[in-house]
């Protein structure tokens, strides 16, 4: 049963045969003769059929929820059973938004001190996309904003409180002022993160409340991107302090307070709310209460 849910929970992901065949490393009469037998078993039709995957039908919808929370719960037994055997170790996944990449070898340097049999993954993803991830049992632990958009049944723990800079080159006119108004920097030749990401959402945000309106010459959803061209003197950017930081061109750039009106949002780990969660997302959860301000 697990086995098929787990493919079940791979086929709702992608959205088609094939793909979730794929990740789940069989073929792909193997994944619709699992996801049929499944469908006896429980007596119901769990997914809409015609030519290709359109869907799943109601049943199907109320089953997920179901899979999803029995893997879970599958994977936390194994891991707990593993920790008590071997110790803490294993795999650890995290998503984090662009902007708090930087935070993550805060969390992952003093953790791998602590548990050295423990190995990660790290991606980059939009807010959206790690509250999805979670859901999905694709991901085990999130760093995104904790107060600007709901987060779901989540356990959250703060890290920073983020403000916004204006990041430019040492030779533009605003480079040696104390603070910047969100109304100045509107005629900037301005990179910005794309308009998929809850720091663009924000920043649009605020310069609507200062009247103004922005449209970026350049766009990306790397920050590399973005600080690569401030480097140039040529553009100018929008960024949080810590990320502003993390690369190290204090002598090239110049760090402005961006104010009017000042902005302060709140980041930090999130994982799903889970009784018991896995021993890896548990540790990591302590952890990070340990490093936050107080």
């Amino acid at each position: 049963m697990i086995d098929k849910l787990q493919f079940f929970l791979a086929l709702a992901r992608e959205r088609h045969f094939g793909r979730a065949a794929e990740e789940c490393g069989i073929t792909q009469p193997t994944l619709s003769a699992a996801i049929r037998q499944l469908e006896n078993e429980l007596g119901v039709m769990l997914v809409n059929r015609g030519s290709r995957y359109q869907g799943l039908t109601p049943e199907g919808q109320r089953v997920l929820e179901w899979a999803r929370r029995i893997v879970g719960d599958a994977r936390t037994m194994k891991e707990e059973m593993r920790a008590a055997h071997k110790g803490l170790t294993g795999h650890l996944r995290i998503s984090a938004i662009p902007t708090a990449l930087s935070l993550v070898p805060r969390l992952t340097a003093p953790f791998q001190e602590r548990h050295p049999g423990v190995t990660f993954s790290i991606q980059s993803a939009t807010s959206l996309h790690i509250m999805s991830q979670l859901d999905n049992l694709e991901t085990d632990i999130g760093i995104t904003y904790l107060d600007n958009e709901p987060l779901g049944r989540v356990v959250t723990v703060p890290l920073i409180d983020e403000r916004y800079y204006l990041v430019t080159g040492k030779a533009s006119a605003l480079a040696g002022r104390a603070a910047v108004t969100w109304k100045e920097i509107s005629e900037l030749p301005l990179c910005l993160l794309t308009s998929d990401m809850q720091n663009r959402r924000i920043i649009n945000k605020h310069l609507a409340e200062a009247g103004a309106t922005v449209v970026p010459r350049l766009e990306s959803n790397s920050m590399i991107v973005l600080f690569t061209h401030v480097l140039t003197g040529k553009w100018a950017s929008i960024m949080p302090l810590d990320a502003a930081r993390s690369f190290g061109f204090a002598d090239q750039v110049a760090v402005v307070p961006l104010v009017e009106p000042e902005t302060i949002h709140s980041v930090g780990v999130v994982a799903l709310e889970r009784e018991p969660n896995t021993p890896l997302v548990s540790a990591m959860l302590n952890l990070a209460r340990e490093i936050r301000p107080r």
